[in-house]
């Protein structure tokens, strides 16, 4: 099982970006996907989740209405467009699969990918 994130960058506030999430060794159709994010001196904080089971989705209150997740599961490969960046939106984000429990809890999910750098200026 692997998962491997790309696409963050450097970007202005107001900007936008979108995330790639690849995935291989498992079919993330039978999955919840989710993204977290890490700032320094923060915890972990879930993002946005997307149950592919069902096709529900869930976001954090500060993203709700900014980003976007979705999934194709031709492409084995989950996405989080990313628009009207701000700084607070600074982070390490990574995605993660599972979803057994609160869809923004760590311990729902069992493997991680390395993570992908998004920074916001002002």
């Amino acid at each position: 099982v692997q998962l491997v994130e790309s696409g963050g960058d450097l970007v202005q506030a107001g900007g936008s970006l979108r995330l790639s999430c690849a995935a291989s060794g498992f079919t993330i159709g039978d999955y919840a996907i989710a993204w977290f994010r890490q700032a320094p001196g923060k915890e972990r904080e879930g993002v946005s989740c997307i149950n592919n089971r069902d096709g529900s989705t869930y976001y954090a209150r500060s993203v709700k209405g900014r980003f976007t997740i979705s999934s194709d599961n031709d492409k084995n490969t989950a996405y989080l467009q990313m628009n009207s960046l701000k700084p607070d939106d600074t982070a390490i984000y990574y995605c993660t699969r599972g979803g057994w429990g609160a869809w923004n809890a760590s311990t729902s999910y069992d493997y991680w990918g390395q993570g992908t750098q998004v920074t916001v200026s002002a």
